[in-house]
Parts: structure tokens; C-alpha cells; sequence
């Protein structure tokens, strides 16, 4: 295989914790016997350019350093592109790459992808494509949130103060203080599921937030989205809930519903979604499962 590995790389990931690992990583990349190159941004649309160009100039692979939201942009450009993806888990949530087996640490997981990469292996791993009304077309690898969830981070992006995860904490308490059920258009391989509630998730890997099992059932390598909406929710109930998703034993509360799906049609007012972390876009989306949309190295 030509073409060198192209390295998208967040220092800011994990608020910067592992910002000493890149040297590492890139010297654990280079056993594969391919040069090593990363790929120059200063946003994330250039970010998301630069991974475009790598792989239309035939890089061997596209390896992604950074968290859920660096891995988000990466897989815009290897999302069914014959190119090798690979994932070095540096971030605060690190979801798809927990989803998907590959390494905790990452170093080791880089050198699981040289090593991949050399052998000529890899594993065929199922993405969700998402498509708006204005027909938009997005990916997405873990879970995409359109409910309670997805209103606390569009809440806590407007925020300026405070910084850090106290933001999002303060977002969830004064969301908390205005929390009501909304009307969903939800309609699941053509059948209507159309209800009331609180939260709707939908996934190919089983986690977001840095390990709350949302979809605690996901494959991502089985071809089927995963679904979880829940009824109206009071706060008392939702306090109640919440650490119950770590573990993932929320779907067994009556209130929680489960599905499985090839196709998910999504709507309700006012509702912007969020996917792997990342700002996707309002509702209504039209959600995918594209079976083995990305070649993964591990």
C-alpha cells in the first residue's frame, strides 16, 4: 500500500493532558513503513478540509488523536472512502474508540495500528449517515442525542462562563429547572413511534458523555442502529435515572424504550441534535446505518 499515514491531531483534547504523547505516537505510526505526516488546521472545518484532501491524495491511512470530536471529523472524510481509519484515544470521552475495541492507551494504540496497517488488517465497522431537510449529508460513530441531553450542550455552547465542566454542570441545573416533555415525530423502518418524553438517543456504539452506556446494547458491528427514547421524565425521576446510565440498567425502567432499526426518521420543534459530542444540526434528520462504512486499524 503507497501514500503516507495522515495524522489529525487535538492537542487541546482531553483539556491537554496528553498533549506530550504526540511524539510517541508518531514515532509508534512510523513502524508501519509508511511516512507520517500530520495534517495542519487551525478550526475545525480546516480540520476537517485537511482530512478531505489526505484522503483524495491517497494517504495509506487516516488516524485520528484527540477524543469523540476529532474522531467526528475525521470520519467526514473516511466515512465509505476505501481508506484505513485509525483512532489513538486522547480526549475527555473517548466513546468510539471504547465502542469499537480499539486500545485504552494510546500509545498502544498506536502501535495496534502500525502493527494493523503491516499485516493488512482490519475490521469493517458500521457508521450512521445523517441527512437533513436542506440535504446535508454528516457521520457519525457512537450516538447522537436529541433530547434533554442534546438541549444541556446546546445550552452550555451559548454559555461564556463558567469554564471547563462546570459549565456543563451548570447548564444541566438550569435546564433542569425548566425540563418538560416534547412531541416526537419518530418513525423507525417506516413504522410510527411517534410519543411524548424526554429523551431520544440514537447509536452504533453503545456510549457517550465519556462512558454512559445511553444505548447500552449497540454493535457497531451488526448492521442496526440502536434506539432509546423515554416518556415524560419529572426532575426527581431524572435525577433518579441519570446514574443508572453508566451501568446502562436505565433501559430496564419501564419508562425506557428500546429499538433496533436499519432507518430512523427523527423530528420535534425546536430540537438541535448532536452527534459524537459534536453540534450536527436541527431536527428532522434522517438517520442510516451504512453496515461497514469505515475500515477500522486496531
Amino acid at each position: 500500500m503507497s501514500g503516507d499515514i495522515a495524522v489529525l491531531a487535538n492537542p487541546t483534547a482531553g483539556r491537554g493532558r496528553h498533549r506530550g504523547l504526540l511524539p510517541g505516537v508518531v514515532q509508534r505510526l512510523g513502524a508501519a513503513g509508511h511516512p507520517v505526516r500530520l495534517l495542519e488546521a487551525s478550526s475545525a472545518e480546516e480540520a476537517e478540509k485537511a482530512c478531505h484532501r489526505a484522503v483524495a491524495d491517497g494517504c495509506a491511512a487516516l488516524v485520528a488523536v484527540g477524543g469523540d470530536g476529532t474522531v467526528h471529523l475525521a470520519l467526514q472524510a473516511a466515512a465509505a472512502r476505501p481508506v484505513r481509519f485509525g483512532v489513538v484515544p486522547a480526549g475527555t470521552g473517548n466513546d468510539f474508540a471504547a465502542g469499537t475495541g480499539v486500545a485504552a492507551d494510546p500509545l498502544t494504540a498506536a502501535a495496534d495500528i502500525a502493527e494493523a496497517l503491516r499485516a493488512g488488517r482490519s475490521v469493517a465497522v458500521d457508521l450512521a449517515r445523517t441527512t437533513g431537510t436542506d440535504g446535508e449529508v454528516r457521520w457519525f460513530g457512537a450516538v447522537l442525542a436529541a433530547g434533554f441531553d442534546a438541549i444541556v450542550n446546546e445550552r452550555a455552547n451559548r454559555m461564556r462562563w463558567p469554564r471547563g465542566p462546570r459549565r456543563y454542570d451548570l447548564a444541566i441545573l438550569l435546564e433542569m429547572m425548566r425540563v418538560r416533555p416534547r412531541l416526537y415525530a419518530l418513525e423507525i423502518d417506516g413504522v410510527d413511534h411517534g410519543f411524548e418524553g424526554t429523551l431520544v438517543a440514537v447509536g452504533i456504539c453503545p456510549s457517550y458523555g465519556g462512558g454512559l452506556r445511553i444505548v447500552p446494547a449497540a454493535d457497531p458491528t451488526d448492521g442496526l442502529l440502536d434506539v432509546v427514547t423515554a416518556a415524560p421524565l419529572s426532575r426527581a425521576a431524572m435525577a433518579r435515572l441519570k446514574p443508572r446510565l453508566r451501568s446502562g440498567t436505565h433501559v430496564s425502567d419501564p419508562r425506557v424504550r428500546t429499538f433496533r432499526a436499519k432507518q430512523v426518521r427523527l423530528h420535534s420543534d425546536g430540537i438541535i441534535a448532536y452527534a459524537d459530542g459534536e453540534r450536527l444540526g436541527p431536527l428532522p434528520l434522517e438517520i442510516t446505518c451504512v453496515p461497514g462504512a469505515v475500515q477500522l486499524l486496531r
